[in-house]
């Protein structure tokens, strides 16, 4: 298969200016899922909800490496089939583990719908550009270490996400419904652990990639759900007097 430039191109496009829609929306209000789900909404249970809407993501790259025979010849194939390797790991947690484990409340059916097409079209945009369209280059003395940092970051960020997921996880006994402070790991630094583990995975990935549909991907990340760390943020200032004055919303130590 050939790369498509001009739908990569405009794919990554829509991303980018899709993120800034988003981030406009949630500074005037909050995503009603979670613990903003708003009763009377048409929902799906929570496990089979994320199941559904992160599989693409996981399931439409699979695909490309099976199907599409990705041209992964040159010094750098083997890179960029690990680099999309990882991306597809992230949500295969996502799918088939995150989403068994979570205790979450129903999630809205548009959220489930929205979300379900994003992941397949972001997952065929990763995919296509990793496996048909990225230049194919030896690594320099500059690209080399750059690639190697945007890996461990992403890899730090995921341990980071994955570790903040179980202490809230932990939080609760099954069937309760009280909420508790979160601590230990990053939640001594940040109210959003979770959210900043994914900031720093997919900034780690466009780091390791270098690419518009990378980037593009990594900025609507920060624009979705770092918002949504500051809204639990000010939830927890509330509803806790006792609340740690020295956490930030999801950027240690700034913001």
């Amino acid at each position: 298969m050939e790369c498509q430039e001009t739908m990569v191109s405009c794919l990554s496009w829509l991303l980018l200016l899709s993120a800034v829609a988003f981030l406009r929306e949630q500074t005037r209000t909050r995503v009603a899922y979670g613990r903003y789900w708003l009763p009377g909404d048409r929902c799906c249970p929570a496990r089979l909800g994320w199941f559904l809407q992160e599989l693409p993501s996981f399931l439409v790259p699979l695909l490309l490496l099976l199907l599409l025979v990705p041209r992964a010849d040159g010094p750098d194939g083997g890179y960029r089939i690990l680099l999309l390797g990882a991306f597809m790991f992230h949500y295969f947690h996502r799918s088939f583990v995150f989403g068994y484990l979570t205790r979450g409340r129903p999630v809205p059916l548009y959220i489930v719908l929205y979300a379900a097409i994003f992941c397949s079209l972001n997952g065929f945009l990763q995919g296509h550009h990793l496996l048909h369209c990225a230049p194919q280059s030896t690594p320099t003395w500059l690209t080399g270490p750059r690639r190697a940092a945007g890996f461990l970051l992403f890899m730090l960020g995921m341990i980071i996400n994955i570790h903040s997921d179980h202490i809230l996880r932990n939080l609760r006994k099954p069937g309760e419904t009280v909420y508790r402070i979160p601590q230990g790991g990053m939640f001594r630094f940040v109210s959003g652990a979770n959210f900043f583990g994914e900031i720093v995975e997919w900034c780690g990935f466009a780091l390791a990639a270098w690419s518009l549909p990378a980037f593009a991907f990594a900025f609507f990340t920060i624009c979705s759900i770092g918002p949504r760390a500051y809204h639990h943020h000010r939830d927890y200032q509330k509803r806790f007097e006792d609340y740690p004055s020295s956490r930030k919303a999801v950027i240690p130590f700034i913001l």
